[in-house]
């Protein structure tokens, strides 16, 4: 996918296309993040490239180059990547991302997700 050029940060989800109430982002992950979930929403999590293991509290998943997971609405799990890893995440409009680097040196919750295209862009 071209839009991973785009920019070059990490843990901020970026918008690339929309269809009906979900939204398309890509993101580069890195290291560890912090347990949390998505009372309201399944979180479907599509690896590009890398490997990404998903935590839960009663154990872990991996995720490897052109496989899916969905992480179930309301469970508990803390992405973590030894390396970069590209994925694309699937998600209903207006999920806050929880990836943004605080000066604590824990994540803090952002506002919403950057958008790298129109809202029917097609990759």
């Amino acid at each position: 996918m071209q839009k991973f050029g785009l920019f070059h940060e990490q843990w901020q989800p970026k918008v690339i296309a929309e269809m009906n109430d979900y939204q398309f982002k890509v993101v580069n992950l890195q290291g560890d993040f912090i347990w949390h979930d998505h009372k309201d929403t399944d979180e479907t999590f599509i690896v590009i490239e890398g490997d990404l293991r998903i935590d839960f509290r009663n154990g872990a998943v991996h995720v490897r180059a052109g496989e899916m997971f969905v992480v179930p609405k309301g469970v508990e799990h803390k992405p973590y990547a030894q390396n970069e890893v590209k994925l694309l995440l699937i998600e209903p409009r207006g999920v806050l991302n929880t990836g943004m680097w605080a000066a604590s040196g824990q994540r803090s919750r952002m506002s919403g997700s950057e958008r790298l295209s129109s809202s029917n862009d097609v990759v």
